[in-house]
């Protein structure tokens, strides 16, 4: 830690993906006035994609992120299907599918056992040496290796369907490039039980936390928003009503809102119409909010707590069963769970859903058929909008082109810009609570606001489509607007 007196800096914050900084604004009596969470680095994918043809969208677009590729690879190629008129055949369909499940394996194993489960075990204020993937694999070896094996096993398959674990090729306009075999699908069948017995392991770690923490959680960042997530919608013969089933790949959108009250649901194609993209003059990161409200009341969260706040139930029966439990825990009145540390056991409960129903796919041969991929006709549409649940949250890719399939426009709406007004709200509610002298602020404390970001899991490079390390930066400044204080963490 650095201190000239003038200054506070935390730069690299651990346990984030990306680039970006935190200011904080000290009032006369040197408590905390405002907070702004900053993305500094520069958006770019929309513009130098412009004049490429469509057909390579899928191949370019993933490189955004060698966090989560495969959502990219999906929206892009989604997007494509539109401008063909494709309508995939069921091998190809159900092939993406299982590269999309078995990303959220991978990805949420990461993001719980090695960003987040550091803060949970050891605390807040524990010494920053020992908090993190290496004081994990000390005090509990056993728990670090679950979170590889987890995520070993997602990537393996993504590598199996796309050659690579890291910007897979795969889909593309229209179907898919390569399907199973059958002794794939039987092998990672037959490892199924073992990763459903692991992500349940990993949801009694976060379920014990948070019933051990109820008061942590409930004031820690918590911020009532509406929450976006797509579902499929079926119908309930038992309670004689349309409900709405988590969705992860396809659907129709839906936005309930803090009451609990369904506010809207609309098409992938629609969603221009229904969300505006604010622009603040201190961040790269756009603040996306429904329409029909305004900025910023129109404010909404995604990602896991959001699905499953969106959704009225999850297809898989021991998804279903722990989605109960949860709201049980953590519901208002309403029937809705705001507190944002729930993000932990959200994402684990999709998990543990990703897991169920790879099962399911392998069990059925379709993902085995070499029927991938259906003719393109001579005709392109104008435009095609592509949107899947990403690990992070809702992620819209969409595309405009010429008559010659040249990219004329472009547009990405990623997890951490929907989320942005979130983040804000919920950095500056921590630092309010625990800055109580804006000229002495503890290690603990950083960490703490750092933590509501690692709750998003937010993918920086995403959001701002750059390359680079990932620090943040942590000012406080005077009521002058003066910069008090440097801190480095290494």
């Amino acid at each position: 830690m650095e201190n000239n007196g003038k200054t506070i800096v935390v730069n690299p914050v651990s346990r984030v993906e990306g680039h970006g900084k935190i200011t904080v604004h000290l009032n006369d009596e040197n408590a905390v006035d405002s907070v702004q969470f900053h993305v500094t680095q520069f958006r770019g994918f929309e513009v130098f994609t412009r004049g490429r043809d469509f057909r390579e969208m899928p191949v370019v677009m993933p490189r955004i992120c060698g966090i989560c590729p495969v959502s990219h690879h999906l929206a892009s190629a989604k997007a494509c299907d539109e401008i063909i008129g494709a309508d995939l055949t069921p091998a190809a369909y159900k092939l993406r599918e299982v590269m999309h499940y078995a990303q959220y394996v991978q990805s949420h194993a990461l993001s719980f056992f090695h960003l987040s489960s550091p803060d949970l075990l050891f605390g807040f204020d524990a010494d920053p040496a020992i908090r993190n993937v290496a004081g994990l694999v000390e005090k509990d070896p056993a728990l670090a290796v679950l979170g590889v094996t987890l995520r070993k096993y997602g990537q393996e398959i993504i590598k199996t369907l796309g050659d690579k674990k890291v910007h897979p090729w795969h889909s593309i306009p229209g179907g898919v490039s390569k399907c199973l075999t059958k002794k794939e699908c039987d092998d990672y069948l037959k490892e199924i039980p073992s990763v459903i017995e692991g992500i349940e392991k990993a949801i009694g770690i976060a379920r014990d936390y948070l019933e051990k923490n109820q008061e942590l959680a409930k004031m820690y960042a918590t911020v009532e928003t509406g929450y976006l997530g797509l579902v499929k919608k079926t119908y309930s013969y038992e309670e004689d009503s349309e409900k709405g089933v988590l969705e992860l790949y396809d659907g129709i959108l839906r936005l309930r809102g803090a009451n609990g009250r369904v506010i809207d649901e609309f098409e992938p194609f629609e969603y221009a119409d229904k969300i505006g993209e604010h622009v603040e003059p201190w961040s790269y990161l756009k603040f996306p909010f429904y329409r029909a409200f305004g900025y910023p009341q129109g404010a909404y969260r995604v990602g896991p707590l959001a699905r499953i706040n969106a959704c009225d139930l999850i297809s898989t029966p021991k998804a279903d069963e722990e989605l109960r439990r949860l709201r049980e825990a953590g519901k208002d009145s309403n029937g809705m769970v705001h507190y944002t540390l729930y993000y932990h056991y959200a994402r684990l409960i999709e998990a543990l859903y990703a897991a169920e129903r790879l099962g399911e796919l392998f069990e059925d041969r379709d993902v085995c058929s070499n029927d991938l991929h259906c003719p393109q006709g001579n005709e392109l549409n104008p435009e095609g909008v592509g949107i899947v649940e990403a690990p992070r949250g809702t992620l819209i890719h969409h595309y405009k082109v010429d008559e010659r399939g040249a990219i004329t426009a472009a547009n990405l709406i990623v997890a951490t810009g929907h989320n942005n007004i979130a983040i804000n709200r919920g950095v500056e509610q921590v630092a309010r609570e625990f800055i109580t002298d804006g000229a002495n602020v503890k290690e603990g404390v950083l960490n703490r606001m750092e933590h509501v970001i690692r709750c998003y899991d937010p993918c920086l490079s995403c959001s701002t489509h750059a390359l680079g390390k990932m620090p943040l930066e942590l000012e406080i400044l005077s009521p002058e607007r003066e910069v008090l204080k440097t801190i480095v963490q290494e």
